[in-house]
């Protein structure tokens, strides 16, 4: 066999990295090298094999034939690898490597954190990057290996998994319904100043107070593009806000709104490329949010 006509390895491992991510940025960043060095080995890669393996999309680097042939055996090789690294250490660690995740600021923290410092416990080699971001899913390869979502999702180039549905509710604090009242119609809540995200900014409409024709205008807003800063506005009192229930429900700073006659339910997804959801950690961190969802999932249901 002539080893000079086999692919380089690396240079495999590198474009199954550029298949999962979509950006040469975003890879270059990961492997800790440069954009240029990424396009040559591409190139070099191309050559070796006869043919392109990436070509360019609205949505980012997309495979060829040729490319997705070559991604099956780099998978292999890294599978293979995988093996021996967990063979040399002689210990459970087999998960290794970095994982990104973009997620939503409410259930990131209140779910995806826990998920991911139980997996790294086990796993104490495997890296996490964890970016918070409400948005809705990305379309032009934000770098991630996997985002959490909120809402409705419309990609035909990745694959959606539902985590859960959960519900938004009206809270008020005590000291504010001592001082002001509280409506006794949704009608009565446009007399009211309103917590909600920044209409002007905020990317998915299910989470914004003008979604729903259900609720009328405000007299006055307090908006924020944190849900975390708008919790903390309702607590001081700055009026009613429309708040995750999973963030808020049981705690005694926070007063029920009319909650017989509003709601509004959304689904979350993990949502990540084919390339992606073939990586061991990738899987890894699907299976362990799952289970975190599972198990609380009368707090996301209440």
């Amino acid at each position: 066999m002539d080893l000079r006509r086999l692919p380089s390895p690396d240079d495999l491992l590198i474009l199954l990295t550029v298949a999962r991510l979509g950006r040469f940025n975003a890879v270059a960043e990961t492997l800790g090298t440069t954009h240029t060095t990424i396009s040559r080995r591409i190139l070099a890669l191309d050559k070796q094999l006869g043919g392109r393996t990436l070509e360019r999309s609205p949505h980012g680097w997309e495979l060829t034939q040729l490319g997705a042939s070559a991604v099956t055996a780099a998978e292999t090789i890294e599978e293979t690898l995988g093996s021996l690294s967990g063979l040399i250490r002689q210990d459970q660690h087999v998960l290794s490597g970095l994982v990104r995740i973009s997620t939503s600021d409410g259930f990131g923290s209140e779910f995806v954190t826990p998920a991911l410092v139980r997996l790294q416990r086990q796993h104490p080699l495997l890296n996490v990057e964890m970016l918070s971001a409400t948005r809705k899913v990305s379309q032009n390869r934000s770098g991630v290996d996997l985002e959490i979502v909120v809402g409705r999702t419309d990609v035909s180039n990745a694959q959606t998994i539902f985590l859960s549905n959960y519900y938004l509710r009206l809270y008020a604090s005590p000291a504010y319904a001592d001082e002001f009242g509280l409506p006794e119609t949704l009608d009565g809540v446009g007399q009211h100043c309103f917590v909600s995200y920044v209409e002007s900014a905020l990317q998915v409409a299910e989470l914004g107070h003008r979604w729903s024709a259900q609720l009328p205008m405000p007299k006055s807003s307090f908006q924020a593009t944190s849900v975390f800063a708008q919790v903390e506005a309702v607590r001081r009192g700055a009026g009613i806000g429309l708040l995750p229930n999973f963030m808020v429900a049981g705690n005694p700073e926070f007063v029920p709104v009319l909650p017989d006659d509003f709601q509004r339910q959304l689904p979350i997804w993990a949502v990540a490329r084919p390339e992606s959801l073939r990586s061991a950690p990738v899987q890894a961190v699907i299976a362990w949010l799952k289970e975190e969802v599972h198990s609380r999932q009368e707090l996301l249901a209440g």
